[in-house]
C-alpha cells in the first residue's frame, strides 16, 4: 500500500475528465484507511468512490483516497425484513442485482443508478418514487480527524431531497464505511405509479409484477434515455428537480400551460428540471467536445477531451437561463470539485 504521485483521475470519474492527483492511494479495507488517515494528518484529503457524482475542474493538490472496500452480508433477519450491511466500495447496481437475486425488496426502483454504495446516503439517492432513506437503517462512518468510527442512525442523518447531514453539516468530516439497509423478505411494497414504469410493464404484458419485473422495466427506461458513462462521459442527472409552492406553480401555469409537476405535499410540487432545460432550448445542444444530452436534458456530457470548467460553465449558464425564464433556481446535484 504505497501513496502514488501525479496520477491521472480520468479512470476514477464517470465524466472522464483528465486531471491529476498530486498524491493518490486506493484502500481496500478499513484498517488500510485508518493507517492512511493516521499517517497523513497534515495533508488535505479528497475521498472518492465510483466517481459518478463529481466534476473535476482542475488538478488536485492534496491526497486522493480511493475507497475500494468490498463485502455484502446479512446483519439480521426478522419476520418480514432483513438488514443487509454493504461495504462502501461496492457498486450500487451490483448490490441491487444481489438483492433481487435473493428476492429482497426495496431497491428495485433504484436500479442502474451509477456510483458506489458509500455515496448513496450522502446524496440520499432516489429514482422513480423511492429514496434511499425509505430503506436506510444506519451506517458506520470514520471521523477524518480522530479516526474514530461512529454509527449514524436514520434519525441522525437529516435526509432530504438529495440531501443529508454528510453533504451539509458533516461535509468532509466523515467517510462512510458501511451502509445498513432494511429490505423486505416478502409482501414487497411494489411501486409502479411513478413515471413510465406502468407503461413499460404493460408493453411486456406484465399485470402482476415482481420486484425483478420492476427492476427490469426501470433498467429498460433508463438505458433508453440515459447515456452509458463508459461510452459518453457523464454523471447522470446534473440538476435537482426544483420544488416550489403550489401558488408559484399556478403562476407558472399561466405562462407555461404544459408545465408538468408531481405533488410533494399539500403545499408543494416538484417540477422536472429536464422539462425546464428542454423548454429553454438546451436539450441536445453541443459545444464542441461537451454539451447537453440529446435524449435527456438533465444530463451534461463530455464527448471526449472536455475540460471540467467547460462543463461547469455550461451548468452555470443553464442555471442563469432557467432563472431568467422561469424565476426558478436550479440546484446542482453533481459535486463540483475545485482544488483541495
Amino acid at each position: 500500500m504505497i501513496i502514488q504521485e501525479n496520477i491521472s483521475l480520468k479512470p476514477y470519474n464517470t465524466f472522464g475528465i483528465d486531471v491529476n492527483a498530486k498524491y493518490f492511494i486506493s484502500v481496500s479495507s478499513i484498517s488500510e484507511l485508518q493507517h492512511v488517515l493516521v499517517n497523513n494528518k497534515g495533508i488535505k484529503k479528497l475521498i472518492i468512490g465510483g466517481g459518478s457524482n463529481i466534476l473535476f475542474t482542475e488538478d488536485i493538490e492534496g491526497l486522493v483516497i480511493h475507497l475500494n472496500t468490498k463485502g455484502i452480508k446479512l446483519r439480521s433477519t426478522g419476520d418480514t425484513t432483513v438488514i443487509v450491511s454493504v461495504a462502501a466500495g461496492e457498486n450500487w447496481h451490483d448490490f441491487v442485482l444481489w438483492s433481487l437475486k435473493n428476492d429482497f425488496g426495496g431497491v428495485e426502483n433504484l436500479s442502474l443508478i451509477p456510483g458506489n454504495v458509500g455515496t448513496a446516503p450522502i446524496q440520499n439517492i432516489g429514482a422513480y418514487g423511492v429514496e434511499l432513506k425509505d430503506i436506510f437503517d444506519s451506517c458506520e462512518a470514520i471521523d477524518l480527524e480522530t479516526g474514530n468510527i461512529k454509527t449514524f442512525l436514520k434519525s441522525e442523518c437529516d435526509f432530504g431531497y438529495r440531501e443529508s447531514i454528510f453533504k451539509n453539516k458533516l461535509k468532509n468530516k466523515y467517510i462512510i464505511l458501511n451502509v445498513n439497509l432494511r429490505l423486505s423478505i416478502d409482501n414487497h411494497g411494489i411501486k409502479t405509479n411513478y413515471g413510465t414504469i406502468s407503461n413499460e410493464l404493460q408493453k411486456n404484458n406484465i399485470t402482476n409484477p415482481t420486484i425483478q419485473d420492476v427492476s427490469e422495466a426501470i433498467i429498460n427506461i433508463r438505458t433508453s434515455k440515459l447515456p452509458d458513462p463508459k461510452l459518453i462521459g457523464n454523471s447522470g442527472s446534473f440538476f435537482k428537480n426544483p420544488v416550489v409552492s403550489k401558488e408559484t406553480f399556478k403562476l407558472l401555469k399561466l405562462n407555461f400551460s404544459d408545465i408538468p409537476s408531481y405533488e410533494v405535499s399539500d403545499k408543494l410540487v416538484k417540477i422536472p428540471a429536464g422539462w425546464l432545460i428542454e423548454k429553454a432550448g438546451f436539450k441536445g445542444k453541443r459545444f464542441g467536445s461537451y454539451g447537453v444530452h440529446r435524449k435527456q436534458a438533465l444530463v451534461l456530457v463530455n464527448y471526449g477531451g472536455a475540460k471540467g470548467y467547460d462543463i461547469k460553465n455550461l451548468a452555470y449558464l443553464i442555471q442563469d437561463t432557467i432563472l431568467k425564464i422561469f424565476r426558478i433556481s436550479l440546484e446542482l446535484e453533481v459535486n463540483i470539485i475545485e482544488t483541495i
